[in-house]
């Protein structure tokens, strides 16, 4: 089944304490190419989700922007070292004795010290917010895949019916094939008699057919619409395969191409090589649409 390389799809998912907003957006590319834009405390679950992601799509130009918001009103904790905030007054009246000075400590002069009071940013459950954001990417990429297999469908349906049109084309390139081979057999002997007469040597009449015979078949263009036929038959089976199908179908059309090219140069019909011209114009529309498939 064929599946489009653009779609969208969009996903939310609320816990207690967090909110992710996940959105995702395909084009057309010939490899994998993956973006995820997420805020900088969710760096440490981009790999996971690039690994997800990768399973589930194989070909296309992606784009992931992902959200969070918490419902704490504060991210940062302030604490008080209370053991340390002692050692510094029990310090500070060492000193004082030293001095003989009799100043009042104040708990301004103890702030004052490193590390007396610290802050912090508040300690998040690093699996909760991994199991709900992978949660919503799962969604989202659901979606997104939704999506993706509609419009695949539409395009499989599009290039089966112009797949049609070549099976019927070649089909007549076929039939005119067998009379132009016996016309183009009968040219040759006519003409290799022709030379031999007006060169003084008696043709023989056997070895002038087998002549004309090895030069017919190596311009006969059957063996070129026996494989362009096949080709097709190929092409539309990998249109029902499941997954990934759109370089086979890449590769597939080149190799028509290629056999069309040739059914072309052989070719000495015009009404072939009038139906070859239209057959690669169908074949030109068909490249566009596989394009568009992953």
């Amino acid at each position: 089944m064929a599946i489009s390389m653009t779609g969208f799809g969009r996903s939310e998912y609320k816990t207690e304490k967090y909110s992710f907003t996940v959105e995702a957006k395909t084009i057309n590319h010939r490899y994998f190419d993956l973006s995820i834009k997420l805020p900088r405390r969710l760096i440490f679950l981009e790999d996971p989700i690039r690994k997800y992601i990768k399973g589930e799509i194989q070909r296309g130009k992606i784009e992931i922007f992902i959200k969070m918001d918490t419902e704490k009103s504060s991210e940062q904790t302030v604490m008080l070292d209370k053991n340390l905030a002692l050692d510094y007054i029990n310090i500070l009246k060492d000193l004082n004795e030293m001095l003989s000075s009799y100043q009042e400590i104040s708990a301004m002069d103890v702030a004052r010290f490193a590390d007396v009071i610290k802050s912090s940013d508040n300690k998040e459950d690093e699996d909760e917010i991994q199991s709900a954001l992978m949660t919503a990417v799962k969604s989202c990429i659901d979606n997104l895949k939704n999506m993706k297999m509609t419009e695949g469908s539409e395009l499989s349906k599009d290039i089966l019916q112009r797949t049609q049109i070549l099976d019927d084309n070649i089909k007549v390139v076929e039939k005119l094939s067998e009379n132009v081979e016996s016309e183009y057999r009968n040219k040759i002997k006519n003409k290799l008699e022709d030379i031999l007469k007006e060169s003084g040597y008696e043709p023989d009449p056997q070895r002038i057919i087998q002549e004309a015979a090895i030069y017919a078949d190596k311009n006969s263009i059957t063996e070129e619409i026996v494989r362009f036929k096949a080709h097709i038959m190929q092409l539309i089976d990998t249109l029902n395969t499941v997954g990934g199908i759109g370089r086979k179908l890449d590769f597939l059309l080149q190799e028509m191409n290629r056999e069309i090219n040739t059914i072309g140069s052989k070719a000495s019909s015009i009404e072939i090589t009038t139906i070859v011209v239209d057959l690669k114009s169908e074949m030109e529309k068909i490249r566009e649409q596989i394009q568009n498939i992953e």
